[in-house]
C-alpha cells in the first residue's frame, strides 16, 4: 500500500515538472483538477467578465472611429446563474492547489467582480485587499450617461483566514513608492496600448482584454519571491508568462482558445523582455 502510494505521488510530482514554464491547451477546471493541493505559490486570475453586450451594439470615439467591443464566445454565459456556477467550479479548485503561504488575486471589472468576490468569501477564501488599478486612458463614457470606468479591481486573498505567512515584500514595495507605504490605490498604470499591445497585421488587437505587463509585474513582485511557482488559469496573451520569466519565477498558463495559446507562446519565444520590474 505504501508502494503505491509512494508512485503515485512520484508521478504526480514528475508529471507537474513537465508543465513548469509552459502553456496547456485546456479547460481551466479540467486541468486545474489535475494539479496536486498546495501547488501554487501565487494565483493570477483575469477571469471572463461577462459584459452582456448588445452583439449588433457599434461605438465610436469622438474622432469617428469605431471601437470593437467585447464579444468574444470566451465572454458569454446564459444567465448570472450560469456565469455564478463556473466560477464556482474554477475558484473551488484554485483554492485547493493554492499553498497555505500562498495568495491569489483575481481582477474583474463591476459587471462581475462583486459576484466573483461573493463567492470567493463563501469558499473561505480570506480577503488582504482590495486594490485598484487606475487606468491612465481609458475609454470616455460615450454617451454622458454614467462617469468614465477608470479602473479595475484586484481582489487579494489567502486560501482561508488562518493563512498568516503568506508572501508581501512590504520593503520592496516602499522602496519603489519613494520611500512610503503603498496603499491599495497607488496602481497607476495606462492601459495596454502603442507597441506592447498585440495586434495583427491589420492592426486588429489580437486580444481584447490584454492587460499591461506592469500591471502584472507589480502583482509578482508584491506577493511572489524568486524561484515560486504562479499559476494563470486563463493566460490569454501570456502576459504573466512574461512577466514571471523575466522576474526569475515559475510559471504554469492555461488557456482552451487554440489561437491565444499560440499566441502566447509565440511572445514568450520572442519577447523581448528588457527592463526592470517597477
Amino acid at each position: 500500500m505504501l508502494n503505491t502510494l509512494s508512485s503515485i505521488i512520484s508521478s504526480n510530482i514528475s508529471n507537474h515538472n513537465k508543465k513548469l514554464n509552459s502553456v496547456i491547451h485546456g479547460d481551466c477546471i479540467e486541468v486545474l483538477k489535475t494539479f496536486p493541493n498546495d501547488t501554487f505559490d501565487l494565483i493570477f486570475a483575469d477571469p471572463p467578465y461577462y459584459l452582456q453586450l448588445p452583439n449588433n451594439k457599434r461605438l465610436k470615439r469622438f474622432d469617428g472611429s469605431e471601437i470593437i467591443p467585447v464579444y468574444d464566445e470566451w465572454d458569454k454565459f446564459e444567465s448570472y446563474e450560469d456565469f455564478d456556477k463556473f466560477t464556482l467550479s474554477w475558484l473551488s479548485e484554485c483554492q485547493r492547489v493554492l499553498k497555505s503561504t500562498g495568495t491569489i488575486w483575481v481582477i474583474g471589472m463591476y459587471h462581475s467582480i462583486f459576484r466573483v468576490g461573493k463567492i470567493m468569501q463563501d469558499l473561505g477564501l480570506w480577503f488582504l485587499n482590495d486594490v485598484i488599478w487606475v487606468k491612465m486612458g481609458a475609454l470616455p463614457n460615450l454617451n454622458g450617461r454614467r462617469f468614465t470606468n477608470n479602473h479595475e479591481t484586484l481582489i487579494w486573498a489567502v486560501k482561508n483566514k488562518n493563512c498568516k505567512n503568506y508572501t508581501f515584500n512590504y520593503e520592496s514595495l516602499k522602496e519603489i513608492n519613494e520611500g512610503k507605504q503603498m496603499k491599495d490605490t497607488d496602481w497607476i498604470f495606462p492601459i495596454c496600448t502603442g507597441a506592447e499591445r498585440l495586434r495583427d497585421k491589420n492592426g486588429i488587437k489580437l486580444h481584447n482584454t490584454q492587460k499591461p505587463i506592469k500591471l502584472i509585474q507589480r502583482v509578482i513582485l508584491t506577493a511572489s519571491n524568486k524561484g515560486d511557482l504562479i499559476l494563470d488559469p486563463f493566460l490569454g496573451s501570456g502576459t504573466t508568462a512574461v512577466a514571471a520569466e523575466e522576474s526569475g519565477r515559475n510559471w504554469i498558463g492555461i488557456e482552451k482558445n487554440k489561437k491565444y495559446v499560440e499566441l502566447a507562446k509565440n511572445r514568450i519565444s520572442t519577447e523581448n523582455t528588457k527592463g526592470a520590474i517597477v
